[in-house]
């Protein structure tokens, strides 16, 4: 923390930036950190891989964020600050350009680093946190700058976003804490949480509907996946981020030990994701697919037909369940 810290004190012109496909855990951490450097005189801004989904939007001024695009012209900065991923290539081509300009990359996460992949030079890795907006928050907080609604907001998003509401705080007691101190400067909490998992639209039941229609179970229902296509997206006029909590619906099934969900975001391309339970290890799948992610929430890119793709999948967890089962 202390090497972080300098980096910050010493730098004046930041860079903050987080993976592709970000969520509310990288979004919020990104936005409190700007508003915190704002407040000690950094020149400071925010330089995303992708556009924020709109399911955001009333929680988070879209207009604080700009989207990098391949070969742009940056002015040069003395520090960049990546949030929530440890991995490189989810910050491409961003991460290129600052590597060739000579910027100093700090990676600020929770996530384990990748045993197959890019390690990460500089980083602070807390995997005990729950939200890599709890880190932000300490690292706010040793800079010895004040909270004030914008960061409590922001970090809030964060917090709540991760946890799932407080489902999944790491046996920690410190969410909770954070979450204390964050309140006396939160506008209307009970906001973000609605805008973050209660705002549902026909079209999102529909996408559900479509969802659910279509899981397949394998090795005796210990592992269900489901298919969903580039097509249902543009059908129902829904974004990426509209697919983010499918899989966790599927995972919650009695039963069920390995939830997948392929989204299809163009032909033969997919976002992998998987969910699991009763201790079993899917970052190690996710790695072989040369993703990343949680032991019990990873992910990954791959290409390639589905019908293959699903089989290896397949055949990767039903070995990893059998191997687990007998350990």
């Amino acid at each position: 923390m202390q090497e972080l810290l300098n980096h910050i004190q010493k730098s004046e012109r930041i860079l903050l930036t987080t993976h592709r496909d970000a969520d509310g855990d990288g979004l919020g951490s990104q936005i409190a950190l700007y508003h915190a450097l704002k407040k000690i005189g950094k020149n400071v801004s925010i330089h995303n891989v992708d556009p924020m989904p709109k399911k955001y939007e009333k929680l988070i001024d879209k207009n604080l964020l700009s989207i990098y695009q391949e070969n742009q012209q940056l002015p040069l900065f003395d520090l960049a600050l990546v949030f929530d991923t440890n991995d490189q290539r989810l910050i491409e081509p961003l991460f290129s350009n600052l590597t060739v300009q000579g910027c100093q990359i700090f990676f600020i996460d929770h996530h384990p680093i990748l045993k197959q992949g890019p390690k990460p030079k500089n980083f602070f890795i807390d995997m005990k946190a729950a939200s890599t907006g709890e880190i932000v928050f300490k690292l706010i907080d040793a800079l010895k700058i004040p909270l004030d609604t914008p960061i409590a907001n922001a970090l809030y998003t964060s917090l709540v976003f991760d946890t799932q509401l407080f489902r999944y705080t790491r046996a920690s007691s410190f969410s909770h804490e954070m979450a204390l101190k964050l309140f006396p400067y939160l506008f209307r909490p009970e906001d973000i949480h609605r805008h973050l998992f209660g705002v549902q639209t026909p079209e999102k039941m529909e996408l559900l509907s479509r969802a659910l229609g279509r899981v397949k179970y394998y090795l005796e229902n210990k592992i269900a996946i489901i298919h969903l296509k580039h097509q249902d997206l543009e059908e129902l006029h829904l974004d990426t981020e509209d697919t983010r909590d499918v899989v966790d619906k599927i995972i919650d099934i009695d039963g069920v030990e390995v939830a997948v969900l392929f989204r299809e975001d163009k032909n033969q391309s997919f976002k992998v994701s998987f969910r699991s339970k009763n201790n079993i290890n899917v970052l190690g799948v996710s790695e072989l697919l040369g993703g990343g992610g949680h032991h019990h929430a990873s992910g990954a890119y791959i290409k390639g037909n589905f019908e293959e793709l699903n089989l290896k999948v397949v055949n990767f967890l039903s070995d990893l369940i059998k191997t687990h089962a007998h350990s």
